[in-house]
């Protein structure tokens, strides 16, 4: 494939054409050959020549033993390879470490998963995490500096609602002092969705949650050191910083148990005065005054209004996110910083982005917002944390846990955690998902547990007596199974530099397939041609293991 594409080149420099792009591919299984490009077609208007008569200038300047050429209406040129070629490629799969060189030396920033302190992780929060990671681990495989980063809201609105509650229930707090991170979060979590309704249902309840919500952001200026002499302060104050450790052991038990670890958190608290500051400075100019409240005015751009700074002087979730991307510059001055979020905050992040654009654009060249979309259950209605009919992350897990051991009396962790990472990651990031459990766990479609037992069967068969012997030849289902395999670093680029998981994913299900195809049909241990089939069993488990390994899945020993 290396040899096309450098004599393709040569002969794009032979007609000054060296930024046309050469674009390989697979050739359709009915051609009856091994690659084929459209670049004849794509040349015709450059080279005012007809598809057909370029195709064919263009076989008569490539010759080689290792290929032969067809040239097919309406000017495809397909490659059909020697047997050579592919036991050289096999080689080469051999020495591959697939290690991409993309983003060498480059200093890149992952945010995701982004809980909120006083609330309790939901499914969203557990697909963002999946989706973060294997977008991280793709970006470290091409030689990127990679920082997962975590932002959350340990100040706010919601810090308020769910403290006006808490210290109503000193008994329960003082009963959890011993209590795991998980029931420590779903007390704060009750706490959360009562206090939503008192704010949104009781008058005076509001009043005094807009109080309390103030005084939080003093406390935690403050510090937890901070002593009060009022009584009530100094309660207020126990109980947020009790909390906000609560949160915070309850969000690492829960990424160590998805095998996550983030480089840094990043409280709203740690950035809202640096994203005060910012706003301040660039008003007016990119900000303006209205009704007391610092505003940015988005219409101007196609977007909408949203408010930097309330009344009270507060900055909003707004003035921290503005923080938050000049504290990373700061912190790291990275050269690429990916922020992903659930579709709901799209609208959003435009704002807050177009009004940095106005006096940082760099900051914003550097910078991508991928959004996900919601993660259903079948016949499941609009989930709300504010409501309190969410589906917990733990849910999910605990759900795919279930359905293994009644299905396949199998209680691995890490097939669990493969089905649910590869039931998200299968799916193009933006659209929701359905998640249908029963088809997450099937061993036979397309899920995690699939792809794991294929590369267990893979692993046994090389665990089986070696006969030495080949005859030295390739039939149709390897030579089609080498295929797969030499189309591997592709792909991955590809996957890397769209950021998206699924391309991987989708590769993967595709090669495990025509891996299980090779299996039927060219038994390994004692054919005449073994040395030559464990090669492929070889390399197919190289890649599977590599492929899954950069979305987060581990092989189990055994299955």
């Amino acid at each position: 494939m290396e040899e096309i594409e450098s004599n393709l080149k040569n002969y794009l420099a032979s007609k000054n054409l060296e930024d046309q792009e050469i674009s390989l591919t697979l050739a359709p299984e009915n051609t009856g050959a091994d690659f084929s490009t459209n670049l004849a077609m794509r040349l015709a208007k450059v080279l005012h020549q007809s598809p057909l008569e370029i195709a064919n200038n263009i076989k008569d300047e490539l010759a080689s033993k290792d290929y032969q050429i067809e040239v097919a209406p309406p000017g495809f040129l397909n490659f059909k390879m020697s047997e050579a070629y592919w036991q050289t490629a096999l080689k080469n799969l051999e020495k591959s470490d697939f290690k991409l060189n993309l983003y060498h030396n480059q200093t890149l920033l992952t945010e995701f998963s982004d809980p909120n302190p006083f609330k309790v992780l939901h499914v969203g929060h557990l697909y963002t995490s999946v989706v973060g990671d294997a977008i991280s681990r793709l970006l470290e495989n091409a030689g990127g500096d990679v920082k997962r980063l975590n932002f959350g809201g340990d100040v706010g609105l919601h810090v308020a609602k769910n403290l006006y509650i808490l210290r109503e229930n000193p008994e329960a707090v003082a009963a959890l002092k011993n209590a795991s991170p998980t029931e420590k979060a779903e007390l704060l979590g009750e706490c959360y969705v009562k206090g939503t309704r008192a704010y949104e249902d009781d008058e005076i309840a509001h009043e005094k949650i807009t109080a309390l919500n103030k005084l939080i952001y003093e406390i935690c200026e403050n510090g937890p050191e901070k002593t009060y002499e009022d009584d009530e302060t100094a309660e207020l104050a126990r109980l947020y910083w009790w909390g906000r450790e609560a949160s915070y052991e309850y969000f690492a038990e829960f990424y160590q148990n998805l095998g996550l670890k983030f480089d840094k958190y990043y409280p709203e608290s740690s950035v809202a005065s640096l994203g005060k500051e910012k706003v301040l400075e660039n008003t007016p100019g990119t900000y303006e005054e209205s009704d007391g409240a610092i505003i940015f005015k988005g219409e101007k751009y196609g977007l909408h209004t949203r408010v930097f700074i309330n009344k009270e002087g507060i900055p909003t979730y707004e003035a921290k996110d503005v923080g938050l991307i000049f504290k990373k510059e700061e912190d790291y001055h990275f050269d690429k910083s990916i922020v992903i979020t659930g579709d709901e905050q799209k609208e959003y992040m435009r704002v807050v982005m177009k009004s940095i654009e106005q006096y940082a654009p760099s900051l914003i060249e550097k910078s991508t917002h991928l959004t996900h979309g919601m993660v259903k259950l079948p016949g499941a209605v609009k989930m709300s944390s504010r409501k309190g009919n969410f589906i917990r992350a733990v849910d999910i897990l605990q759900m795919v846990r279930d359905a293994l051991k009644s299905e396949y009396h199998s209680e691995d962790n890490k097939i669990a955690l493969g089905a649910v990472k590869y039931a998200f990651l299968k799916s193009k990031l933006g659209g929701d998902i359905e998640l249908d459990i029963k088809e997450t766990i099937n061993m036979t479609g397309n899920s995690g547990p699939y792809l794991q037992y294929s590369a267990v069967r893979a692993r046994k068969i090389l665990e089986q007596n070696v006969k030495n012997s080949s005859k030295n030849s390739i039939n149709h289902f390897e030579k089609t199974l080498i295929k797969k395999l030499t189309n591997y670093e592709p792909v991955l680029t590809e996957a890397t530099k769209d950021l998206a998981p699924h391309k991987l994913a989708t590769y993967l299900y595709d090669t495990a397939q025509e891996f299980s195809r090779f299996y039927e049909n060219c038994p390994v241990a004692g054919s005449e041609n073994e040395d030559m089939r464990r090669k492929i069993v070889k390399n197919y488990l190289k890649v599977i293991t590599h492929g899954l390994n950069l979305l987060g899945i581990e092989v189990p020993e055994r299955m």
